[in-house]
């Protein structure tokens, strides 16, 4: 009989799995109308590989919990492999490195982002753009090249070569570190690729969620003028005294649209549900690129005269390849950009993402894996 893949490595590792998709219960009121998808996330033991020559293998102190965390374990997407250990914005210490690893020592301040492989021959991978890959491999409910799941950082440790791992400069606490191995490089690549990020642009910024508010905080940090575009007037307050944008506009309301209209360079849409976006498009110059970083699970309408008026471009990017996210984590040690973070235990991660289902976090969960990560007896 074949082994499970949790069970075909030689070193062991404990962390939290989904072992199935959502499953709809009802509230503890036990009405209709209150009826919401949880996830039951649970402890799981699994292992991993022994550490290879060009390997790093580090204890993780601290993971982030991003939408894409969501989206995977309700297997939206339709590529997710179970059991699940999520987990892509990882932290830690280097415990151990290959006898041919180059960058690090024990002790190192590491982190992991969202891939622990690639071809590393194609055309992407030549160009440091490891993250377009097409054999890319997820860090978590993905296969290795051995066949084996890989498993995320909702767990004790983990070992990743070399060339997937990133140094945190000692600038950034490791709690704040982890929420930038995504939420920080996924808007900081498309500031770089698409040319917005020349001092005294106008930028806009659709939703103050996890990747909105490091839109603004990067956007700010290379020199932009920031309007956060949101359907949420109430975080009106916080876009602006908190994450130093310049103004606020509330998307629901046509005279506030219409003052914006036609100003904007660019558009950063951090938005995963399903919105219009001929109003933003509405909103740029001509020539002006609106940047789809959410993942919406529904195809969005887009008619091409909105294009065609003004030469504008809609255009997409996901994560960086390695060298960008070590150029964003010194960038962002450098000018202070840190995202807003509310610390969690593991066994808080279930209702944590009940609230993340319903936007109720300001504005990234990190789970303490170090000081809460134990297996009950």
């Amino acid at each position: 009989m074949a082994s499970q893949p949790e069970t075909e490595h030689p070193k062991k590792a404990f962390g939290w799995a989904a072992r199935d998709t959502f499953t709809q219960n009802y509230s503890m009121h036990g009405t209709h109308d209150s009826q919401s998808y949880v996830v039951d996330l649970s402890q799981f033991f699994f292992f991993f590989r022994e550490t290879g020559e060009k390997d790093v293998a580090f204890k993780i102190q601290y993971c982030g919990i991003c939408h894409s965390d969501l989206h995977m374990l309700k297997n939206e997407w339709g590529n997710s492999a179970y059991p699940i250990v999520p987990g892509h914005e990882i932290a830690g210490v280097v415990t151990e490195v290959g006898s041919k690893v180059q960058k690090f020592k024990v002790g190192d301040k590491v982190g992991v982002g969202c891939m622990v492989g690639s071809c590393g021959s194609c055309q992407s991978c030549a160009d440091d753009l490891e993250n377009y890959c097409p054999k890319m491999i997820l860090t978590y409910s993905a296969k290795y090249k051995d066949g084996t799941i890989t498993y995320g950082g909702y767990s004790d440790s983990m070992v990743a070569d070399e060339h997937f791992v990133v140094r945190i400069p000692d600038g950034i606490p490791l709690d704040a570190a982890a929420p930038l191995l995504c939420a920080g490089i996924t808007v900081y690549s498309p500031l770089k690729y698409y040319g917005l990020d020349k001092p005294g642009q106008h930028l806009g910024v659709v939703g103050l969620g996890g990747l909105g508010h490091m839109a603004v905080k990067f956007a700010k940090a290379l020199g932009a003028k920031v309007t956060v575009i949101s359907t949420s007037p109430n975080k009106k307050k916080e876009a602006i005294e908190n994450m130093g944008a310049d103004s606020f506009v509330v998307s629901r309301e046509q005279d506030q649209m219409q003052a914006v209209k036609g100003t904007l360079d660019g558009i950063i849409d951090t938005v995963s549900a399903v919105h219009p976006l001929v109003p933003l498009l509405g909103l740029l110059k001509s020539h002006g690129k609106l940047v789809m970083l959410g993942a919406p699970e529904k195809p969005l309408e887009l008619p091409a005269f909105s294009l065609l008026s003004g030469r504008k471009v809609v255009g997409g990017s996901a994560i960086g390849g390695l060298k960008e996210t070590q150029e964003m984590l010194d960038f962002a040690a450098k000018h202070g950009v840190k995202p807003d973070i509310e610390v969690i235990p593991i066994d808080y991660v279930n209702t944590a993402m009940e609230r993340l289902l319903k936007g109720d976090v300001k504005y990234r969960f990190v789970i303490d894996i170090e000081n809460t990560l134990k297996a009950s007896s």
